[in-house]
């Protein structure tokens, strides 16, 4: 089977990145495997293939990805002809760079970047239906404005015809795609292969969201909860906005894709579990980017190449876990509050620490901006290939994580749930 990042980066069985990927087997054959379950289910349980193929041409396009503009769009053209020329048209109304918006915490609202919210173009809506209109109005909210992710923008999901599980795939296939996208653009530039052929399409005017919230009991919005204020190493709560499966009623399948039984008691993992294939791809792709130790970054500057990208995002959950074990396994609690509190362009301490945490922001902007500038830096820093190779996953990975948080619910203070 065709590896897609490979593919998407250029690379070939006997490039010197290849022994590299093979260091980090289990990421890379998981990837492929969120490939298959998000792109090529076996049961797409109503979310149609045209439909995810439809949102990965948009999110291609709308990263400026010229090879998988391509790639994905080839797949659309197969599954409905008529839709790829109207897809790119709805693209190119939406061409911007990230992340921005609005946080919701109120200690962070000087750094908030306001900005309108996409609609879809009105002469497209008609070939692109309500349903899919909606789709690619919630993909560039996630695209572009991860931290102002809200309830609401579920409900306008709903009000559109989705349901739970197709919502949280749907989740899952733009966040995943922020991760391949990322990881081959890393890889484009780690090997020297990076190029500037995208010629981004004429820009046509968006219009305004299509879809109101819906009176749904489907999604709830929580009232009363103590949400952080700040970027935080303490241990926060996560409450999702959408039901995850009752804890009694998981499948085999579902416990099977947890891999850790304890995850079971966690609403984050009880809600992926509604899309069991994706989440246990997802799984083991993280396990396997952050604690395999065969060589590569230290686990420390890993950890901070995820807190880089989650402090970048805005996801105030993903940056408290992600800051507290670069803190763990580093000592250096000082340093990664700095990153917390100043943003991603603070002084860490040590070049290695200032080179990682440089290029992970550029890798988790939208689009990326990673440059052999910054790969430069990084060998001047003393990192191989393989240990530049982990930080390009560790920023792409988060690229993913911190997406899903902020779809699917809000972090609180304590962790109480």
């Amino acid at each position: 089977m065709t590896d897609v990042i490979d593919l998407l980066a250029g690379l070939s069985a006997e490039g010197p990145l290849d022994a590299v990927r093979h260091r980090r087997s289990q990421a890379r054959e998981n990837a492929q495997r969120s490939f298959a379950a998000l792109l090529e289910p076996t049961d797409d349980r109503g979310f149609t293939l045209a439909e995810r193929y439809a949102v990965a041409t948009f999110v291609a396009a709308v990263h400026g990805d010229d090879a998988a503009v391509r790639f994905y769009g080839d797949l659309l053209a197969d599954e409905d002809s008529d839709l790829l020329a109207t897809v790119l048209r709805a693209a190119s109304a939406g061409l911007g760079t990230g992340p921005v918006g609005v946080y919701r915490e109120p200690g962070l609202s000087d750094e908030s970047i306001p900005v309108e919210a996409y609609g879809v173009p009105d002469a497209v809506v008609p070939v692109l239906g309500e349903r899919l209109t909606a789709a690619l109005e919630h993909t560039h909210l996630l695209v572009f404005r991860p931290r102002e992710s809200s309830a609401d923008a579920l409900r306008r999901l709903v009000a559109a015809g989705w349901d739970a599980d197709q919502i949280v795939s749907l989740s899952q296939l733009v966040s995943f795609l922020a991760f391949q996208l990322r990881a081959a653009a890393g890889l484009r530039v780690v090997s020297g292969s990076a190029t500037r052929a995208w010629a981004a399409p004429e820009v046509v005017a968006a219009g305004q969201p299509h879809t109101t919230p819906a009176e749904t009991d489907l999604v709830t919005e929580h009232d009363g909860i103590h949400r952080p204020e700040v970027f935080t190493q303490d241990g926060l709560g996560w409450v999702p906005w959408l039901a995850p499966v009752e804890r009694e009623e998981l499948t085999p399948e579902q416990l099977e894709a947890l891999i850790e039984p304890a995850r079971a008691a966690m609403p984050y993992f009880r809600l992926l579990a509604r899309d069991p294939a994706a989440l246990e791809a997802r799984t083991l792709t993280d396990l396997d980017i952050f604690t395999n130790t065969d060589g590569g970054l230290p686990r420390a500057a890993r950890e901070l190449s995820a807190a880089t990208a989650s402090r970048l995002n805005g996801c105030v959950f993903c940056a408290s876990v992600h800051a507290a074990f670069a803190t763990r396994e580093s000592g250096r609690r000082d340093d990664v509050q700095r990153l917390l509190d100043e943003g991603v362009a603070a002084e860490l301490g040590d070049e290695q620490w200032n080179a990682v945490a440089a290029a992970s922001a550029a890798l988790a902007a939208t689009p990326p901006a990673l440059t052999e500038t910054h790969v430069a830096r990084l060998r001047d820093a003393g990192l191989d290939d393989a240990a530049i190779v982990d930080a390009v996953n560790g920023a792409a990975f988060f690229s993913w994580a911190n997406r899903l948080m902020l779809s699917l619910g809000e972090p609180e203070v304590p962790a109480r749930r």
